[in-house]
């Protein structure tokens, strides 16, 4: 497996089978909010891989991903369980679709997509930028962060379908950059509501992360 050996922090529940992992950052490591890293470890004597978006505003010292964890998955109930002090292998940044500093941002999350949603409104609200944030799940992850976030300012919409009349009006009524995170069906569906709000999806930075499990 590719990667530097980093240290595990913490791991802590926030959500139905969702956990946050904070890893020490590697040396030379300049991870963007919403960029991606490949995490590794050997489980059961297989080396095993995935990749996971940043949650965390920054990468300073630590850095956090956001692991759904499917109980017949092969690496997240692993990373759900390790300890801190225990150790992980890094890969990465990866990914082009980042949050570059911009003076507004729109970003429409759906599922695990909530973590470049929290860390990519933080380090925004950091920098004095307007924030909105649509989340789309039916279980929803990191609350109490959404709810730190409209408290500081965002603009915070937690629903069951992204293309409601409500989100739409939001959509339409809301200036920055477009940022989309989530599996294949949620981008069609982000994709369809932008459009009925009269935003262009071409401008948008998406990241898929493929078929939904």
């Amino acid at each position: 497996m590719d990667g530097t050996e980093v240290a595990v922090r913490s791991v802590r529940s926030v959500g139905s089978d969702t956990v946050a992992l904070e890893l020490e950052t590697p040396p030379e490591f300049d991870a963007r909010p919403g960029q991606f890293v490949q995490v590794g470890a050997t489980v059961e004597g297989e080396d095993v891989t995935r990749h996971y978006t940043l949650s965390s505003p920054d990468s300073e010292d630590t850095f956090e991903v956001t692991v759904e964890v499917d109980p017949e998955g092969s690496l997240s109930p692993y990373l759900a369980g390790i300890e801190p002090g225990e150790t992980v292998l890094v890969a990465g940044p990866f990914g082009n679709s980042y949050y570059e500093g911009e003076e507004s941002v729109v970003v429409l999350g759906g599922g695990p997509g909530v973590g470049p949603a929290v860390g990519i409104g933080e380090r925004a609200l950091e920098d004095g930028g307007d924030v909105t944030v649509v989340y789309q799940d039916d279980d929803p992850a990191h609350e109490e962060r959404l709810a730190d976030l409209a408290s500081a300012g965002a603009t915070v919409a937690i629903t069951t379908d992204a293309s409601a009349e409500d989100v739409v009006a939001l959509l339409a009524n809301s200036v920055g950059q477009v940022f989309v995170y989530g599996f294949a069906e949620f981008l069609d569906e982000a994709t369809a509501a932008l459009d009925a709000a009269g935003l262009d999806p071409a401008e948008a930075k998406t990241e898929n992360f493929g078929p939904a499990p």
